[in-house]
């Protein structure tokens, strides 16, 4: 089962960052890695990890990402409305475009919106320039997206009652 789920998803490295410990005898290096896995029909996830080897950081952080993934509701290959995902001081603007607009980000803003598979959006990252901040700032904006199927049904609606 396992390895029939790695193949759909796609793996994103936002940040590898080395880091030096000073111990007695000098510096002692490890690595931290930020990455994003998706499997571009809506469902995604972050990991960080940490560890003396790129690749073992890498791993961890993949193996995490895969065990925190969240579904997004997509409507026209866009998000469904307009949001602001805030964390601590990093917050991210994410609007819906029309379609052939294309991903309107950068860094990994860009990264998260690809691999969820969201092809056309307009985002401003504003605050904290901070890496990890920006990407749980998305997240938390992906999160809190409203679904109209979702939100029709708490209210024990249809959707074409809903839309007039």
């Amino acid at each position: 089962m396992e390895a029939a789920n790695d193949k759909e998803y796609i793996e994103k490295l936002v940040k590898l960052n080395r880091v030096a410990k000073v111990v007695k005898g000098g510096r002692r290096f490890s690595f931290s890695a930020l990455v994003v896995v998706g499997d571009q029909n809506g469902r995604v996830g972050y990991g960080f990890g940490k560890a003396n080897d790129v690749s073992e950081a890498i791993r961890k952080s993949v193996e995490k990402a895969k065990n925190n993934m969240i579904s997004v509701p997509i409507k026209n290959s866009t998000v469904p409305h307009e949001y602001v995902g805030e964390y601590k001081s990093a917050r991210v603007i994410l609007k819906p475009a029309a379609p052939g607009t294309g991903i309107i980000a950068g860094g990994p803003v860009r990264a998260v919106m690809e691999v969820c598979g969201i092809n056309n959006i307009l985002s401003k990252s504003l605050g904290s320039g901070n890496t990890m901040n920006i990407t749980k700032a998305v997240f938390n904006g992906l999160e809190n997206m409203m679904n109209a199927r979702a939100i029709a049904k708490g209210r024990g609606k249809t959707l074409a009652d809903m839309w007039g």
